[in-house]
């Protein structure tokens, strides 16, 4: 917990002023019974009105100062947990943006956005009730007791059998219910995870008519998280009925054995009054404290979580190098390069090697799952080399600082993703610096100026960019890596969604600019004029070269070339 500790540092003349003044109010609260055992002994025996007055005053002196010192303490302790929240909350998002995307396969999506809001929120709660109740309700306790032994010694015994006896049953049940409160946090995850996974799946899951598979699915990861909290509930549910039990007992104890004394003249009706309301300080402040347990057992298990995140080392260092030698010829080198997910066994790429110098094109081809989206990634360094090496002008991705690397190195994702905002906000998402002829260039070199001038570069994107088609989202994604800029650009099947004179029309474009291309297509039109074309096959490179090279010595690639032209053109060769 040292992590989020720190973060509450900031904020030690809050956390210590909330409970002080937390302590002040509870400390008014005891003097009441004392007053009213007054009211009751002295003032109305006598009928005297004018003391009666008087006392009633200082109660409402008493209940004036405890609302204000209430409020002051509520203030702080919201002040603290609401700050301590945001500090922690931006302190892990920074965290988890150095995340590779190994490290986030690794610990799965759908749990770290619980851990950023669902687990943090709890913390907050946790940290807000603690700083207002968790002295004051032992306060109040203990402070109840002593006051009573100041009433009356031999009835408050019965105050020292019933605390001790609370304490322990207090004590039982957070060591019982801390483990059962993590195991519901564990199965939020799962719910959370299916949910997701369930909307952004949706048009597959109706496509496939796989609804009531899905429901069960679901319904199958509610019911693990219902039966976890049912078990964690069974146990915290009886902190009221244990703790009422105990204190309703010692009030009976207090009403019985005061009456015995006030019949003998030993004990006044006064002194009954008081022990009475002091052990009702007591039944309510342990029903607060049952509430503030489970809130406290709740917030520690979610700490834990987001603990657990903090430590997580990412496992791709950033290097120190920030500068391009440019004397350098070779734009990207792979040599004996091999690659597996999240260190499986099985290799998705296998003893890569290739060279491509500055200004080149480079073409990769392939069948779904053969590794072209991976070889990419690896250029970029979105995961690291398992074995072999990737250099990037002369020197190896790793020793370039992360940021530098991906300022040069300009990827246009297979998945052609928008953010909500404007479109010229998604120009400037990557290079706030560029201009208004910055952008109005890469719009035509991208083919979407003419539709972008129809709207405006002011109109709105929706989220994921669902206001705009698949061909106009990609256009656009091209148009935003340009503006970008960067000596190197990835087009992973970015003209998938584009027809074939749209296609043609921006590649003659990216043509005309001084860029090292890497264009990964299942259209062998898209790479026709490339320097270099790479076959891969099942993460192996099955042939290299150019077109008319593999047309020659590759009859995989010949038979993917023909399959997408006129058989009348297989003819002519």
């Amino acid at each position: 917990m040292k992590t989020l500790a720190s973060f509450l540092r900031k904020y030690t003349r809050e956390c210590i002023l909330a409970p002080l003044f937390k302590l002040f109010e509870a400390l008014l609260e005891l003097f009441v019974p004392l007053v009213v055992a007054s009211i009751v002994d002295d003032a109305i025996p006598q009928g005297n009105r004018g003391l009666i007055i008087q006392m009633v005053l200082i109660l409402f002196a008493l209940a004036v100062a405890g609302l204000i010192v209430s409020f002051t303490a509520q203030y702080f302790s919201a002040k603290a947990a609401a700050c301590f929240a945001r500090d922690a909350k931006k302190a892990l998002f920074a965290h988890i943006q150095t995340f590779s995307l190994a490290d986030c396969d690794k610990t799965g999506l759908a749990t770290l956005i619980n851990r950023m809001t669902g687990d943090m929120n709890q913390v907050q709660s946790g940290v807000n009730m603690t700083l207002r109740l968790l002295l004051r309700s032992p306060f109040v306790v203990f402070g109840a007791a002593l006051m009573a032994f100041t009433v009356d010694v031999k009835a408050a015994l019965i105050f020292a059998v019933a605390i001790p006896l609370l304490s322990l049953i207090v004590y039982v049940l957070l060591r019982i219910s801390v483990p059962r409160f993590r195991t519901v946090q564990s199965h939020s995850d799962g719910l959370l995870a299916r949910g997701r996974e369930n909307y952004k799946g949706v048009r597959v899951i109706r496509a496939f008519s796989l609804q009531d598979e899905e429901v069960a699915s679901f319904r199958e990861a509610n019911g693990k998280l219902l039966s976890s909290q049912l078990r964690a509930g069974k146990i915290s549910v009886l902190t009221n009925p244990m703790t009422s039990f105990v204190v309703n007992t010692a009030i009976i104890a207090i009403i019985y054995y005061g009456g015995l004394r006030v019949d003998t003249g030993t004990l006044s009706q006064g002194s009954v009054v008081a022990l009475f309301n002091y052990m009702s300080q007591i039944l309510v402040e342990l029903i607060k404290l049952a509430s503030l347990i489970q809130t406290i057992t709740k917030a520690l298990a979610s700490a834990r979580r987001v603990e657990a995140v903090f430590n997580t080392a990412t496992g791709m260092d950033s290097g120190s190098v920030s500068e391009i030698d440019d004397s350098c010829d070779k734009a990207i080198e792979f040599r004996n390069v091999s690659f597996s997910y999240n260190d499986s066994s099985e290799n998705v790429l296998t003893d890569i090697s290739f060279s491509l110098r500055k200004g080149q094109t480079l073409g990769i081809i392939g069948a779904t799952g053969s590794g072209k989206s991976t070889l990419a990634a690896l250029i970029a360094r979105l995961y690291d080399v398992k074995s072999g090496e990737v250099d990037i002008f002369g020197r190896n991705v790793r020793d370039y600082s992360l940021s530098f690397l991906h300022g040069n190195v300009t990827m246009v994702l297979q998945k052609a993703r928008l953010f909500k905002g404007t479109i010229r906000e998604n120009m400037l998402l990557a290079n706030p610096d560029a201009g208004e002829e910055d952008i109005m260039v890469a719009l035509k070199d991208s083919a979407s100026y003419d539709f972008v001038m129809q709207k405006g570069l002011d109109s709105p994107v929706e989220a994921g960019g669902r206001n705009f088609s698949g061909g106009q989202r990609q256009r656009l994604s091209i148009a935003r890596s340009l503006v970008h800029g960067g000596r190197i650009l990835i087009l992973d099947d970015s003209f998938s969604a584009l027809d074939y004179m749209t296609d043609s029309a921006v590649r003659a474009a990216l043509v005309k600019r001084d860029l090292t291309k890497v264009i990964i297509s299942q259209r062998t039109s898209s790479i026709l004029n490339a320097d270099k074309i790479i076959l891969l096959e099942n993460g192996c490179i099955s042939a290299m070269g150019t077109h008319e090279e593999l047309l020659a010595s590759s009859s995989i690639y010949r038979d993917i070339y023909y399959t997408q032209f006129e058989k009348e053109e297989k003819a002519d060769v």
